[in-house]
């Protein structure tokens, strides 16, 4: 796990217990419990290491062990891990555990149904910079478990230029030259169209992706068929579950989709004591 991962649980240890956890401090001492780690429903599990590094930075010497790996299907009654320690550490670190853990697998479930519908396609569903500020790595890597795929990581990783950038300029093509001279050879360049006519402009571009923003499934069509430059082809905007399998038939290769990362649903997860825990 990266450093950036962990201190982001650890910020969120810190939010949760900025000056300890009071009610187990007062209950609880030296007592141990047992613990399991059960789904609530159907989905696909993601965020296991980061549940793991949860409990090692509450207390190290909490045992965790996990039947199930990150991107496993997992189902309704299933138990997914059992956990052994110091009853207060087990308890200081549930909340924020699963937080993590319910939050990437609803991610993950989220994506793999994408994904699914693309099967027989050579598109690929792609993620977005809608992510939750502070957080995105953690949902990337969510995105990866469900089966699809990281776009740009952040602004400075890859050049996009869309609508605004493009408005502020005299024209598609000089925006995209303009951007070409001062960066790196093997810096990617994304440009964003709405229409036939620029996506032909755009063709006669160095941008390496043409994305299609919010156009219908017949021009994406036309898009495709016209692409004599083989450029790669993103199709973005409106892209609801319903729509994926059709676009995906149109030939395009990437499909982003912002709903991924902000508008999942948590999967439901609980720990649940297998043993009464008496206080001192």
């Amino acid at each position: 796990m990266d450093k950036q991962m962990k201190s982001i649980i650890k910020r969120a240890l810190k939010e949760d217990m900025p000056q300890g956890c009071i009610s187990t401090e007062c209950l609880f001492d030296v007592q141990e419990s047992s613990a399991s780690l059960i789904a609530k429903e159907n989905g696909i599990l993601s965020g296991v290491e980061v549940f793991k590094e949860v409990y090692r930075q509450v207390d190290p010497f909490i045992s965790i062990t996990f039947y199930k790996k990150d991107r496993d299907v997992i189902s309704k009654g299933e138990v997914l891990a059992q956990l052994h320690g110091k009853t207060k550490y087990l308890l200081q670190g549930e909340r924020v555990a699963l937080n993590f853990l319910q939050r990437m697998s609803g991610i993950a479930t989220m994506t793999h149904r994408y994904v699914l519908e693309t099967g027989g396609t050579k598109a690929s569903i792609y993620d977005t910079r809608k992510t939750t500020p502070t957080l995105r790595v953690i949902q990337r890597q969510a995105v990866l478990d469900g089966g699809g795929c990281n776009h740009r990581l952040n602004l400075s990783t890859m050049v996009m230029l869309k609508d605004n950038h493009i408005a502020a300029c005299s024209s598609l093509s000089q925006a995209v030259e303009k951007v070409r001279q001062q960066v790196n050879e093997d810096m990617l360049i994304e440009v964003e169209v709405e229409s036939l006519a620029q996506f032909m402009e755009a063709q006669q571009t160095s941008a390496d992706i043409i994305m299609l923003d919010n156009m219908s499934t017949s021009l994406m069509k036309e898009c495709v068929r016209q692409n004599h430059a083989n450029k790669i082809i993103e199709a973005s905007g409106n892209m609801v579950l319903e729509r994926i399998k059709e676009v995906a038939e149109v030939g395009v290769d990437m499909i982003s989709v912002g709903a991924l990362t902000h508008s999942y649903s948590s999967l439901d997860i609980s720990l649940r004591f297998s043993k009464k825990m008496e206080a001192i």
